[in-house]
């Protein structure tokens, strides 16, 4: 049997360098996400987005009248009754401290919930965004034209941005826009749309650290175990060094989930939420104003230029590792 070389040109549509780094993206977290370990990240994020969305439904019965809210707490007695009253009465008058206020405490919640589930899911994926394509001489092949290493570098950043929206931002905007589905006014609009804002911005910070950071430890080694090893230094070991109250603020900027945590403190503006809380509602008891404002003095950041220096240069050292080491050996 005669075996056939069959040399003409391809005649199928060209599909572009668009559909080039989308396969590579969606490839990995197809594979990313096959396994049940996944699976669980996945259920536990989007459990959390349910839960903000029945709290943000449950906050809003306060105003609604007749709402199941307020006839729990009449079958309650008169004493019930009269705290629901006087807590949707709060609500109304102080819309900017009750809704902003309950906003930015979910969200930021939410976030310490969003980055772990991302950090631990990138433990696993770090290895397979260059360290294995390195280690088996892929790259000879993947940089081979027609496709480049910008392909190759939108396509593995693809894979962390689509790894970000699955277990951080999808359930954070998911959360927001169910909540907003039974909001009774516009206040809840109005007065969450900030908090959602700055939830935003700190969910974009977090991917361009995170991605760089993935990225140069991924092309730094070319074995899984060496790669995990150092992934997992820089993010527990060394922080959990930095977290400590004596640290020195060398180490504290060392580490950049220590950094996230004081860029998190200046973006959502927690320590701003309950200083509001304390100065503005009335009827509080001493004791709570003042547990507000020491959660507050702990809520406040300390150093942001310091912070966003530390990770800027970590952006920037990161950067020139992948891309040097983004090329065939």
């Amino acid at each position: 049997m005669e075996t056939t070389l069959d040399l003409s040109r391809c005649r199928e549509k060209p599909r572009g360098v668009v559909y080039r780094r989308w396969v590579i993206s969606s490839t990995g977290l197809r594979q990313l996400f096959s396994g049940k370990f996944f699976v669980v990240l996945l259920i536990v994020a989007w459990t959390v987005s349910l839960a903000m969305a029945a709290l943000g439904f449950a906050f809003s019965q306060t105003v609604v009248t007749g709402g199941w809210l307020e006839q729990g707490a009449a079958s309650l007695g008169v004493r019930a009754q009269a705290v629901a009253q006087a807590f949707g009465a709060l609500v109304l008058l102080y819309p900017d401290v009750c809704v902003n206020g309950l906003f930015t405490l979910m969200f930021w919640v939410q976030s310490y919930l969003g980055l772990g589930l991302c950090l631990i899911a990138l433990t696993v994926l770090v290895p397979r965004l260059i360290a294995r394509d390195r280690a088996g001489n892929a790259l000879i092949i993947y940089l081979a034209r027609p496709l480049t290493s910008v392909d190759y570098l939108l396509g593995k950043l693809g894979i962390i941005a689509g790894l970000l929206v699955l277990l951080w931002t999808g359930p954070l905007v998911t959360g927001w826009l169910l909540s907003m589905a039974f909001a009774p006014n516009s206040d809840f609009f109005v007065y969450s749309i900030s908090p959602l804002l700055r939830a935003l911005l700190f969910n974009g910070i977090s991917l361009v650290v995170l991605a760089a950071v993935a990225l140069g430890v991924s092309a730094l080694n070319k074995t899984s175990r060496n790669t995990i090893m150092l992934w997992i230094f820089l993010w527990v070991i060394v922080g959990a060094m930095a977290s400590g109250r004596r640290a020195p603020e060398w180490l504290q900027r060392a580490s950049f989930t220590n950094n996230l945590a004081e860029v998190r403190k200046s973006v959502l503006r927690m320590d701003t939420a309950l200083t509001d809380a304390a100065s503005k509602l009335p009827l509080l008891d001493q004791q709570v104003v003042e547990k507000l404002k020491r959660g507050s003095d702990e809520a406040a950041a300390k150093d942001l230029p310091g912070t966003l220096k530390a990770l800027g240069l970590f952006v920037v050292l990161s950067s020139v590792v992948f891309l040097r080491k983004l090329r065939p050996e």
